[in-house]
């Protein structure tokens, strides 16, 4: 038989449980964007490998200009839009320094001593104010996260963040510290998905869109073709002035309109195809950063040691087999094992950095 106390304490603490909120559901990923940043990486990864190649084929080259065109600007909206809450909170400027801060000064310094070491360059700096290679983005996104509180204040994001774009175009004295000009060429992308919510994406998920983005591609496929011998590809880097590359300065803002319309009109058709349910590969959408950034080792590697000599891959199939081989390479490289393996440079958890209070604040 139950004694009566023991009852009339369970039943106090069945009280108390269901009197207790319920702890709130964890967020579930949207599989849209995942499946949008590991199809975006791909192309990423895609577009390095084609670089050695692009010499001797024109239509090489043709797709090379089509990705550049919309693959940066599809990532950086999307790192947009996942920004849209940042403020100063401390448990999100922690985030800040350990996701994006401290993988950019991990990665500076061993692409930094991987180039002096393969490329036989042991003179190399290693400065934290010149970003080698690919890290020119997370120091970009550490900028832009951290301005995105202002764009949510003024009255004209968009048009003010294209102006500055214009402007940095027109003027060659920024230099290569921090990477400015790229950070300010691509700024607009970054700021427009500040302000772009769901239904946004939804508009440009319809079937009618989707069917009208295989004319597009095409039709940008075959301007590409025919402007490959008739422009310069540098504008599709974002990280010279118009003076730098040769071009009048009132160039730089038509330019920076032009590209970024065409970017916006290939983006949304991008977008258009990506799936949203959940696909074989939704999942590697969490490691885009771990690809994005040690597939670069090995697209130096590529060109430090000759690996393109071999005659029969500057023929179409090994065009193919060079592409084919990319999408490999950076899918392996995404997956939940490699995560873990470099989750001490991407993911660090450095609570012996950040005050007792401010971790505690982060549970709360």
């Amino acid at each position: 038989m139950t004694d009566p106390a023991v009852r009339t304490a369970s039943a106090r603490g069945t009280a108390e449980a269901e009197a207790r909120p319920a702890a709130p559901p964890a967020k579930k990923r949207d599989a849209f964007f995942d499946n949008a940043k590991y199809l975006a990486i791909v192309l990423v990864a895609m577009g390095h490998a084609w670089e050695p190649l692009r010499d001797g084929s024109r239509a090489v080259s043709a797709l090379y200009i089509v990705v550049y065109t919309f693959h940066m600007p599809a990532f950086i909206i999307i790192s947009g839009y996942f920004s849209r809450s940042f403020d100063f909170r401390p448990d999100r400027v922690r985030r800040l320094i350990t996701g994006i801060a401290v993988p950019y000064i991990v990665f500076e310094v061993a692409y930094s001593l991987f180039n002096r070491w393969a490329g036989d360059d042991p003179s190399m700096e290693i400065s934290l104010l010149d970003p080698w290679y690919l890290t020119w983005f997370l120091l970009a996104l550490f900028v832009w996260r951290m301005t995105a509180p202002i764009w949510r204040l003024v009255r004209w994001p968009v048009p003010l963040s294209l102006a500055i774009a214009m402007l940095a175009t027109i003027s060659p004295d920024i230099g290569d510290d921090l990477d400015l000009q790229r950070v300010l060429q691509f700024l607009p992308f970054f700021v427009l998905g500040l302000r772009m919510k769901p239904e946004h994406f939804q508009l440009v998920r319809r079937k009618e869109v989707r069917i009208l983005a295989v004319p597009v591609f095409a039709a940008t496929a075959v301007f590409a073709y025919w402007a490959v011998t008739r422009m310069n590809m540098a504008w599709f880097f974002h990280r010279d002035s118009a003076q730098e590359l040769g071009a009048p300065w009132w160039a730089g803002a038509v330019m920076t309109l032009a590209l970024f319309g065409c970017s916006l009109v290939l983006t949304a058709c991008f977008y258009a195809w990506v799936p949203g349910r959940r696909m074989w590969f939704t999942a590697l959408g969490a490691g885009t950063l771990c690809g994005y950034l040690l597939h670069g080792f090995l697209a130096k590697s590529a060109g430090i040691w000759d690996w393109y000599d071999a005659g029969w891959l500057h023929q179409p199939q090994g065009a193919v087999f060079v592409t084919v081989v990319a999408a490999v390479i950076v899918t392996v490289l995404c997956t939940p094992p490699f995560q873990r393996i470099f989750r001490f440079a991407l993911e660090p958890d450095m609570a012996w950095a950040f005050k007792k209070e401010q971790r505690n604040s982060e549970k709360s």
